[in-house]
């Protein structure tokens, strides 16, 4: 399937309902570990390791799945830190954010195992300081990440986040 239809496949999976979401916020060594996802028509979007919910399973084991999924990692689920309404229609989203502790595994790029293989998400995985992602275009990195001043700003984030008036189209 050509990429275009990357876009096809998240609405189709993700689209015109609210998901709730769990995001790892792993900070090691003055780095962040994050993740390029490709977003169809060429956008890509940075952001840290999380997905979608499973009904029947606890927050913290919807966090370890999607983290090992995604990076080979297992982490501990630490801190709750906040939670960040994304708006974007179709895409609507209640996404939980949590520090976690990396306790075992090697790192690895995963997959999504909700897309078929032809139209994989995950792109590539690298740990970021700050610089690094002051480096990237607005655009294309997660709302919590514009216009921190430092890696451990986010892990200061308490409450609840709404960037409904900002677009990344």
């Amino acid at each position: 399937m050509p990429k275009d239809n990357i876009t096809k496949e998240i609405v189709s999976k993700f689209g015109n309902r609210l998901r709730m979401r769990v995001n790892g916020i792993l900070i090691q060594d003055g780095k962040i570990l994050m993740i390029k996802h490709l977003m169809g028509n060429d956008r890509i979007l940075w952001s840290v390791p999380g997905g979608g919910m499973q009904f029947g399973q606890s927050v913290k084991a919807n966090l370890k799945r999607e983290f090992e999924e995604e990076t080979g990692l297992i982490v501990e689920v630490m801190d709750y830190l906040f939670v960040h309404e994304y708006l974007n229609p179709p895409l609507h989203a209640l996404e939980h954010f949590f520090s976690v502790k990396w306790t075992s595994g090697d790192l690895k790029l995963g997959t999504d195992p909700e897309l078929n293989a032809e139209n994989q998400i995950i792109d590539e995985i690298r740990w970021m300081d700050i610089n690094d992602i002051h480096s990237l275009p607005q655009n294309s990195l997660h709302q919590i990440f514009w216009g921190i001043k430092s890696l451990q700003a986010v892990g200061l984030y308490k409450g609840y986040f709404n960037f409904e008036n900002i677009s990344i189209k």
